[in-house]
């Protein structure tokens, strides 16, 4: 039926697949939540999912195949590591199943919702980034669709609590994967990733800061306005998400070169964007927004592509 919601199911019983498992129970329109998939049959997401009625397997993906209503689910969400995602995804390719990736394993096509979901709703397979990435990319995006950015390099700051540990075993794969997203989809001609564990108590909100570098002569008040733009578009699934100051701009002359270390001096405007994001503490502290943005934009990216696929249903 046109109306009947997809499927899906969450591997990795983590803090991010606990969280994305009530932000699909609690707000999807299109999304019906099937099974919770772990290793560790004592962990907490899959006593929660079982308490709340959830199919739940903590045989990995071995155990998620050999679920009895497998062949019923339509998208499954990998909230696990990037070394695991590729095996996950091979197994899951066999059955023709849709994946949401969260791991920076990078498989499928780099998504961030509110630039480029559209081009990439029908791949089988689509990558979230990363936390840093999902927070950041929008913001490039809205420097470089106005003008053009030659450099642009983002520096993620995350509660030391909030990083578990895939967090901390994927550190080199979040950089990689966010660089190259910053080209890839925020349109920078070339990009760079720092992210910073900070240990600070009472632990901290996800702080980001972006440079981007463009012309001397940009349009300030265009950049201005598409940045506030598209912070707003990130609201939408992000509630949390928002901007905490004004737009910078700081001119750099043949008189007064900027130094890019690795790159060398250049001219050109130095946009500066300092971006929070608070989390939604469905089941993670707010502290932890670069959880939250993760499942925000997973959720989102789901809902949309099973909304699709209700509108194919309907047209056939």
């Amino acid at each position: 039926m046109s109306d009947e919601k997809i499927a899906v199911a969450i591997i990795g019983s983590g803090n991010i697949g606990t969280d994305l498992m009530i932000k699909v129970m609690r707000y999807a329109k299109h999304l019906r939540m099937a099974a919770l998939v772990g290793i560790d049959p004592k962990s907490d997401g899959l006593a929660r999912a079982a308490r709340l009625g959830v199919a739940t397997t903590a045989g990995g993906i071995d155990g998620l195949l050999a679920l009895p209503d497998f062949a019923d689910i339509g998208i499954v969400f990998d909230a696990t590591s990037a070394g695991a995602h590729v095996e996950h995804d091979k197994r899951l390719a066999a059955h023709d199943v849709r994946v949401i990736d969260l791991t920076p394993a990078a498989v499928g096509p780099y998504v961030v919702p509110v630039v480029n979901l559209g081009a990439h709703s029908k791949a089988r397979n689509i990558n979230m980034v990363t936390c840093g990435g999902q927070a950041t990319i929008p913001m490039v995006h809205a420097v470089s669709r106005v003008a053009p950015v030659a450099y642009a390099e983002i520096v993620a700051s995350i509660a030391s609590k909030s990083a578990g540990p895939g967090t901390r075993a994927n550190i080199d794969e979040f950089t990689e994967t966010t660089s190259r997203a910053l080209v890839e989809v925020g349109g920078a001609a070339r990009g760079k990733a720092i992210i910073v564990l900070n240990p600070a108590e009472p632990p901290l909100m996800m702080r980001d800061t972006v440079y981007c570098l463009t012309d001397l002569d940009a349009d300030r008040d265009a950049i201005v306005a598409s940045v506030a733009e598209i912070a707003a578009a990130v609201q939408r699934y992000v509630p949390g998400y928002r901007l905490k100051q004004a737009v910078q701009f700081d001119a750099f002359d043949a008189s007064n070169p900027l130094t890019i270390p690795g790159i060398g001096t250049r001219t050109g405007l130095k946009v500066t964007i300092f971006i929070e994001v608070e989390g939604a503490a469905h089941y993670l502290p707010a502290y932890a927004g670069n959880l939250d943005i993760m499942t925000s934009a997973a959720l989102a990216a789901a809902e949309h592509m099973a909304a699709e696929r209700q509108s194919l249903a309907v047209a056939g």
